[in-house]
Parts: structure tokens; C-alpha cells; sequence
């Protein structure tokens, strides 16, 4: 079974957008989705990366939660800095050592730190040991950014993964 249905998500998932987009539920249309749905997971099956798997998956749920929260909060001193004198602007590029080895971690650390605003992830080093972080506004010590981004979002990611 899962070398006929390597990704059975993804096959009932494109059955399901394939019968939205026609807007039909016809024989033909229903049996086209499941064709479709069978067919392009065996196709792409040997391009798929395999990633770590979430050991912690309820802790997800209060990782997002974190985030929304450090959103809301980081949205406010944005607006008051912007709003404010652009002499209180100092922004900086600071570069953060990473403990996480797999692209999935990693990736989430990297979309976490951009979706916070006032920081963006710019890059990440060609030997993955340091992601590089736009601040928007540079406290005098470059280590509270990295501290901070490494207890409150890689520690949550580390647990996550157990990685």
C-alpha cells in the first residue's frame, strides 16, 4: 500500500482541490482527481527530502502561540519606533549560531524570525552553523539579540524536533 499511496495525504488532498476547481462531481471528474491524486505522489515520491519528524507535535500548538503573541508585541514597538524619530532607528545585522542541523528546523527558525517584525532572516551560512538576522533596531549589545532568539524560538524548535 504505501508504494501505490507513498503520500496518502497529499492523494486525498489533491482529489479534493481537484473536484473544488472543476466544480463538479461527476464519474469522470471524481475518477481524473483520484488518477491525479495517485499519479503525482508516485512522480514526485523520489524528489521528497526526508525531514525529521515532530516528536513533540502538541508542543507545536504553544510554539504558534509564542509566536502570535511575540507578533502582537513586536507590531507595537515597530509602529511606536517608526511613528517615532528616525534617530531612535539603529538597525544592524547580527549573526546567530545554530544548534539545529536539519533544513526543516532550521527553516522554521528562519520563517519564525521574519514573520516577528522588526527582524528578518537575511541569510543563512553556506555551513549552516549561523543564520544571519536583520534587526530593525540594534540594541547596544548584539548578544540580547541572539540570546533571546536562541532561548525563546531555536529551545522551543530544539524540543519540537528533540533534536
Amino acid at each position: 500500500m504505501s508504494k501505490f499511496l507513498p503520500m496518502p495525504f497529499h492523494t486525498v488532498s489533491l482529489l479534493i482541490v481537484w473536484l473544488m476547481l472543476n466544480n463538479s462531481l461527476s464519474p469522470g471528474h471524481i475518477l481524473l482527481g483520484m488518477v491525479l491524486g495517485v499519479v503525482i505522489p508516485l512522480v514526485c515520491q523520489p524528489l521528497r527530502i526526508p525531514q525529521p519528524k515532530f516528536k513533540r507535535p502538541m508542543k507545536l500548538f504553544s510554539y504558534a502561540l509564542l509566536v502570535l503573541i511575540d507578533v502582537i508585541k513586536a507590531n507595537i514597538e515597530v509602529a511606536l519606533l517608526v511613528l517615532g524619530p528616525s534617530s531612535r532607528i539603529n538597525p544592524g545585522f547580527v549573526a546567530i549560531p545554530l544548534d539545529l542541523q536539519e533544513a526543516l528546523p532550521i527553516t522554521m527558525l528562519a520563517s519564525t524570525v521574519t514573520m516577528t517584525p522588526g527582524t528578518v532572516s537575511a541569510e543563512l551560512s553556506s555551513d549552516k552553523k549561523f543564520i544571519y538576522v536583520h534587526v530593525l533596531n540594534m540594541p547596544e549589545d548584539e548578544q540580547e539579540v541572539v540570546d533571546f532568539i536562541k532561548t525563546r524560538y531555536e529551545a522551543n524548535i530544539k524540543e519540537i524536533f528533540e533534536c
